[in-house]
């Protein structure tokens, strides 16, 4: 005789309910690819974007035990990649990542006719600017900078990924704070910005620190000033003052990053993701290795928690746009509100 047979009749009814149960929510928590998924970095390689991507990948992979393909599509400030990943079939076989402002604010300037609540956010980390200038230049401290930006209006070069990167966000939040204008050079990420900066190409960059850390410690940029209101340690260098020392009451909300999944995918995939960022990437150690080396802070988070952590920025940066005349799309139609 079975166990659930000798069981009394209401008590079989708990067992099979129970059984059921546990099959159900073993099954979503166990979904396997069965080839390789496509995560496509709307980014340059060696940007913030795709360093992180390729740490959160590759440990994803052991989780699932499948390949996760990366593919670098950058253009038109990330929205070709994403776009390519809003409109591939619905599967759950491609993904894209990235900053969630960007998601968020694609539609305000015209971009991509998407918005945050289109995708499940699986956030990893949270980046912040930093104002770095070319080492051979004479701007020693943030003021310097900030007084030479008011005595030859538009004529300082500041390098960043192009519109609606986190480098422009940062620079534009500034010219707005601080009353001035600027010289603006574009490229296709945060590396190669960071990168003519370094080299001489442009005297400023505003993109993230991870994509700064190695040029900062090789004496090649000058860190003048972290883009927030608290100071940032990073490795092998030292403090950087935040902005907020300069331009008082300066704040800019936190810039969270991560993968990006299309809603509309099998409710497997989320829930199987889901139970990866709840029980293993909260404590994932590669990834804190990761924020703790580029100056970045561990944030791992999904679902409705997620979306409330990245909105400060999606508002803020959304309205900055509004206010320098750049937005084709006023925020507060598209459900972004002014702070």
């Amino acid at each position: 005789m079975s166990i659930a047979t000798s069981l009394p009749v209401l008590a079989r009814r708990a067992f099979v309910l129970a059984a059921l149960t546990s099959a159900v929510s073993g099954a979503w928590a166990q979904w396997k690819p069965e080839r390789p998924i496509t995560l496509i970095v709307p980014w340059a390689a060696g940007g913030s974007t795709d360093q992180v991507t390729r740490v959160t990948a590759a440990e994803l992979e052991k989780a699932l035990g499948q390949t996760i393909v990366i593919q670098n599509q950058p253009g038109a400030s990330g929205s070709v990649g994403s776009k390519n990943a809003l409109e591939a079939a619905k599967d759950g076989y491609t993904w894209t990542a990235g900053a969630a402002k960007d998601l968020g604010t694609y539609k305000v300037l015209g971009m991509l006719d998407t918005s945050i609540k289109d995708w499940n956010l699986y956030l990893n980390v949270a980046h912040v600017a930093v104002v770095g200038v070319n080492a051979d230049t004479p701007y020693k401290s943030m003021k310097e900078l900030l007084d030479a930006m008011k005595a030859k209006p538009g004529t300082v070069s500041v390098a960043t990924a192009g519109v609606n990167s986190s480098g422009h966000s940062a620079i534009e939040a500034i010219a707005r704070a601080a009353g001035v204008t600027y010289k603006h050079v574009t490229y296709d990420g945060g590396a190669p910005a960071a990168v003519a900066a370094a080299s001489g190409e442009t005297q400023v960059t505003t993109q993230l620190a991870a994509e700064q850390t190695d040029m900062i410690r090789a004496k090649k940029i000058r860190p003048l000033a972290v883009v927030g209101d608290k100071p940032l340690t990073i490795e092998g260098f030292g403090t950087v003052p935040p902005l907020s020392d300069f331009i008082p009451g300066f704040k800019d909300p936190v810039n969270y990053f991560g993968i990006f999944v299309p809603k509309g995918v099998p409710a497997q995939v989320t829930q199987t993701l889901d139970n990866i960022w709840k029980n293993e990437m909260v404590k994932n150690a590669a990834l804190k290795k990761y924020a703790e080396s580029r100056g970045a802070l561990f944030a791992p988070a999904y679902g409705e928690e997620a979306q409330k952590a990245v909105f400060p920025a999606i508002q803020s940066y959304a309205w900055v746009q509004q206010g320098a005349g750049k937005a084709k799309v006023s925020p507060d139609t598209v459900g972004i509100p002014k702070p």
